[in-house]
């Protein structure tokens, strides 16, 4: 695990594009599952005007960590968000854009999107294998969609599960753990003064965290990198 501590949110967004700027020029062709979120909004602006000329868009596959089950119009939609802040501005081909379809059952969307990503990735151990996740952490310790009261899906053997918000209920489609352990770079962003005592538990006091979703990511193979900015990091030892 590999802690990259920076000072604003921007700058932490702006060390992961160039981080997936690196995996891009030395690959030449990503999988990449988003995240929703504030940081990834500013990372998805800057990748559209910053770092819009530097990646052969067509060379790169986008995919959702998660999603909640709304139509892509809903202002609660990741893809809706990525798609004014990112998509609408570069010229990706339509059909490196597989995003979930949340507005159709979410049972079978999960089923669906699955085989989607089953089919169209390699796989290792059983498991597709991406190139990329972006996780981002809740201030309950859930990541992707897989919340405290449900995280016996870090244990699924099913590559995309039906979670549930704990407070409103509201359906959502989320990788497993399993597949984003097996990722080849999983990467959290986390910026806020809110985070800042999930941060040090899941650094420092593993016990504690031990009940937080995000504490149990751990690349069975590949590289586990956590982009945080200082307000986050504040309680961390030095």
């Amino acid at each position: 695990m590999e802690a990259k501590i920076l000072q604003t949110p921007l700058d932490t967004a702006k060390a992961f594009a160039d981080f997936m700027l690196e995996q891009y020029r030395e690959n030449g062709m990503l999988t990449v599952a988003l995240s929703g979120g504030s940081t990834p909004k500013i990372l998805f602006d800057l990748l559209a005007t910053d770092y819009k000329d530097k990646f052969n868009w067509s060379e790169i596959h986008f995919y959702w960590g998660d999603e909640r089950c709304v139509p892509p119009t809903d202002d609660d939609s990741n893809f809706k968000m990525t798609k004014e802040h990112l998509l609408n501005l570069i010229r990706m081909p339509e059909a490196n854009i597989h995003r979930v379809l949340g507005e159709n059952d979410p049972i079978e969307e999960a089923e669906r999107y699955g085989q989607l990503i089953e089919s169209n990735l390699p796989k290792q151990e059983g498991n597709p294998v991406f190139d990329i996740i972006i996780l981002g952490m809740g201030t309950d310790g859930h990541t992707a969609s897989i919340f405290p009261h449900e995280i016996e899906l870090l244990d699924s053997p099913k590559t995309c599960e039906v979670a549930n918000h704990p407070e409103s209920g509201q359906k959502r489609v989320s990788l497993t753990g399993p597949v984003i352990n097996a990722a080849k770079s999983v990467c959290f962003l986390v910026t806020g003064d809110n985070k800042k005592e999930k941060i040090k538990q899941i650094f420092e006091d593993h016990e504690v965290a031990k009940s937080y979703p995000a504490y149990h990511i751990s690349p069975t193979h590949g590289e586990l990198i956590w982009f945080i900015d200082e307000a986050a990091a504040a309680q961390l030892e030095d």
